[in-house]
């Protein structure tokens, strides 16, 4: 399926130069060492090529947690059931999850969407699609149709963030059996083992970690996807919240709001959009690398930089949240420390060389 990918390809402006080299004169402007708050400064200036504005402002943000069921859970992959999905949901709708309480910290708002969930939650934003996923293992995960709403109600998310005035988005996600889709994924698109992709998610077994291995490799022969067709691996070995968390991405970069990846499925997700809208890229900034065995080959194929090494593996936007006080302090600096010109001392210029 190429359309309607390749309009919202097309449709993504490119990064604005002329900005960014602006915001990086600023920052060589600043009375400190050239580059001196490394990924910081590069985030900043990122921002600014998104947003053709070099006076960056990330005030107005909001952790979108997309929730979702996988039927892939049949196959015992989890330590919990699927009823999790439901009472997480819930309880960030009540602002008590763990998302939650961290994003109060760094001033940003938490909504909860259902994309597709077994049971209905009262205050959670309702984009459903189907009750839950089917069983990858026994054959595609979802209909076209289906896996192209998903992505259509992401899209949609990002527009009403920006229509709300948000200057930043966060993305997470709840469904219990997520790591197993993801991880499935991963294999298909970066032609590595199920082993070597595969971790133990909440906390599993040895023996729960081979039934998880064993069914995303049973997954994987049953549904043949095609490697070469990300849409086909998204909609055979995927769920509600990787296909919405795809289209969150497209719809950040289509109304130019930088987004924040999470975790492993996120990660997972900004690679398929990737791959399905590569100038979606543009507004893709990477938080953290998850303790989840092929978070770094993910982010490493994509070329992004996470900031944060903390082992994190939670999920619901945690990680991604993390970064926000990060690029508060930078901009602290940004905006409001003395310029060289200001203290009467010289410039620092680049002197060439290996850095220290």
């Amino acid at each position: 399926m190429k359309e309607p990918f390749l309009t919202w390809n097309e449709a993504i402006a490119p990064q604005d130069t002329a900005a960014m080299a602006r915001a990086k004169a600023h920052w060589d402007g600043v009375a400190k060492p050239l580059d001196g708050l490394g990924k910081l400064e590069t985030a900043v200036v990122r921002i600014a090529g998104l947003t053709g504005d070099e006076n960056v402002s990330i005030d107005r943000r909001t952790v979108l947690v997309l929730c979702a069921d996988n039927g892939i859970v049949k196959e015992g992959v989890t330590q919990t059931d699927a009823s999790v999905t439901a009472t997480m949901a819930r309880r960030i709708s009540e602002h008590r999850s763990s998302v939650c309480l961290m994003a109060k910290t760094a001033r940003a708002d938490v909504i909860p969407v259902d994309l597709g969930m077994l049971s209905r939650v009262e205050g959670v934003r309702d984009l459903h699609v189907a009750d839950g996923t089917n069983n990858m293992a026994e054959g595609p995960a979802m209909t076209e149709a289906q896996t192209l709403r998903a992505i259509e109600n992401g899209i949609l998310l990002a527009k009403e963030r920006r229509a709300a005035g948000d200057s930043i988005l966060v993305t997470g996600e709840m469904g219990i059996g997520n790591t197993s889709t993801s991880s499935a994924i991963a294999a298909v698109l970066l032609d590595l083992p199920v082993e070597t992709v595969t971790g133990r998610g909440a906390g599993l077994s040895d023996a729960g970690l081979l039934k998880k291995r064993g069914a995303i490799a049973r997954a994987i022969r049953e549904n043949k996807p095609d490697p070469e067709d990300a849409f086909d691996v998204l909609r055979k070995l995927g769920g509600f919240d990787l296909a919405g968390l795809v289209g969150l991405y497209i719809g950040a970069a289509l109304c130019r709001l930088p987004i924040l990846i999470d975790g492993l499925p996120s990660s997972v997700a900004a690679l398929v959009a990737v791959r399905l809208v590569p100038n979606c890229k543009t507004a893709m900034l990477a938080s953290h690398c998850s303790k989840e065995p092929v978070a770094q080959a993910i982010l490493r194929e994509l070329g992004l930089d996470p900031i944060l090494y903390a082992d994190m593996k939670l999920g619901e936007g945690t990680g991604a949240v993390c970064m926000l006080p990060l690029l508060d302090m930078a901009l602290a600096v940004y905006h409001g420390s003395v310029s060289f010109s200001e203290t009467g001392i010289e410039q620092y210029t680049p002197q060439g060389g290996a850095p220290c």
